[in-house]
């Protein structure tokens, strides 16, 4: 008869590696003005975050490759948790680029914050109704990005520990079944 392994002795894989850690966080960044992008990329690097920063909604949307054509990097790669884009921009706005990401399978996910300089209520209720995670006014704070930092690290965490759980419950599940068939 072969031995049956109790749920607590099954490997229950505790790979964290896109958690736990806040230097793991990587935002990508999205402003026209050369002065915000490399304000916003210090903030993020202080607050331990990877940063890719670019220059234009367009440009975002071909790294995360949503342009039609492939993404700048490999998809398996890519691994963004944030994205912060300013609203006002030539061409398309921070609010336009969100909605393109939120109708991607692949990104919707993704928290997408908006930044501006304006101050303008309708704009902000509208972003915020249409899925932005948090809209910030320019300047941005260090306090600002820590917050929005820790509020990823600890839904990351819920969602591993909500992942774990299942596998717990799925590892019962097996060692009943095996119990019963007495293997």
């Amino acid at each position: 008869m072969a031995d049956v392994m109790r749920p607590e002795k099954l490997d229950m894989s505790n790979d964290t590696s896109s958690l736990g850690s806040p230097e793991l966080l990587h935002v990508l960044a999205v402003d026209d003005s050369i002065v915000d992008r490399k304000f916003i990329e210090r903030l993020l690097r202080v607050s331990s975050c990877k940063v890719t920063v670019v220059d234009s909604a367009t440009r975002a949307l071909q790294y995360l490759g949503l342009d039609g054509n492939h993404s700048s990097v490999g998809f398996e790669d890519l691994k963004i948790n944030l994205i912060m884009t300013d609203y006002s921009m030539p061409g398309m706005t921070g609010y336009e680029l969100m909605k393109k990401i939120k109708e991607s399978s692949a990104f919707r996910e993704i928290p997408v914050v908006i930044m501006s300089s304006e101050n303008i209520l309708p704009r902000i209720d509208r972003c915020l109704e249409e899925g932005a995670e948090d809209f910030l006014l320019k300047p941005v704070k260090l306090a600002d990005v820590k917050r929005l930092r820790d509020s990823l690290l600890k839904a990351d965490e819920m969602a591993f520990k909500n992942i774990m759980h299942k596998r717990e419950l799925q590892a019962n599940d097996i060692y009943s079944q095996l119990k019963r068939a007495k293997i």
